[in-house]
């Protein structure tokens, strides 16, 4: 098959688009499950594009569940390069409105670690830096399309990203706000820190739907909220990642993709013979390993 290198992470209203022609299904296995629901493959822009959708078919599977691992794994095997990540978010601030769209820079993860967070574990061992965790060249290519189709775009945030699936407490929302976060999602972490442990980069398409439960002016989030201001903003998610897919070059380097050239710490001749074919697509640039 040929490689995709571009892939995006959302709900069916992205891969439904009246865009998107060319569609073929592909199952991908991993060794870590299976992804959270059937890739679709299709043609948007002039590019073969992957559509995964984060939740499943018909949104049955919870952020603190989600297959992270398998997913990401999933892109990477197909030959992905970047991944653009949609995310309905709720806003921390009073100018970042339902229905605009944010394209985060920082990521603060506020999960409480019962989520799979890494594919290096005992047999190789790798620390990646996560600095600066979404890739700027991405983000900045967003935020020109979403602005190029007459939406409202901020072009850096700080992302914090809870466990759920309950949203937040008052208290909490407050205490976010304090730690000068702006927005505040379910699924980013560790989403995009596997991203780049894959060498893959990454940005979020975040469109706010709601003020989170810390707005007294406005009604606390509820899940019928948040589906209803859903569907008012995906036309303008659609429209930019039209416009977001015929100006990527796919064949761009970015920091993301020579992340692991810093980042193993097992020597090669200690690393476990059996992890390195269980991330071979993962750990094939950086050891020289012949992928087909």
């Amino acid at each position: 098959m040929e490689a995709t290198k571009t892939a995006v992470i959302g709900g069916s209203g992205l891969y439904n688009m009246a865009a998107i022609s060319n569609v073929e299904t592909v199952e991908v296995d991993t060794p870590f499950g299976e992804p959270s629901g059937t890739i679709r493959i299709g043609s948007l822009s002039g590019k073969r594009v992957a559509f995964l959708p984060r939740h499943g078919e018909g949104h049955v599977l919870s952020p603190s569940t989600l297959p992270y691992r398998a997913n990401i794994y999933a892109l990477k095997a197909l030959g992905v390069r970047f991944i653009i990540a949609v995310n309905a978010v709720g806003s921390l601030r009073e100018d970042y409105a339902p229905g605009h769209i944010i394209t985060p820079d920082q990521i603060v993860d506020y999960t409480i670690h019962t989520r799979a967070r890494s594919f290096f574990e005992d047999g190789v061992v790798a620390h990646v830096s996560v600095a600066d965790p979404m890739s700027d060249y991405l983000r900045n290519l967003i935020a020109d399309a979403v602005e190029a189709v007459g939406g409202t775009v901020h072009r850096q945030g700080n992302f914090l990203i809870e466990d759920g699936p309950r949203f937040a407490t008052r208290a909490e929302s407050h205490l976010f706000r304090a730690w000068n976060c702006d927005l505040i999602g379910m699924t980013a972490a560790p989403e995009a820190f596997l991203a780049r442990e894959a060498e893959i980069a990454y940005a979020s398409l975040a469109h706010v739907t709601d003020y989170d439960s810390w707005h007294s002016e406005e009604e606390a989030v509820t899940s019928d909220m948040v589906i209803r201001t859903l569907a008012k903003n995906i036309e303008t998610v659609q429209k930019a990642l039209v416009v977001a897919i015929a100006q990527l070059d796919e064949e761009k380097e970015t920091p993301a993709h020579t992340a692991l050239d810093t980042a193993l710490a097992t020597s090669r001749d200690a690393m476990d013979p059996q992890v390195i074919e269980k991330l071979r697509p993962i750990l094939a640039r950086v050891l020289g390993l012949d992928t087909d």
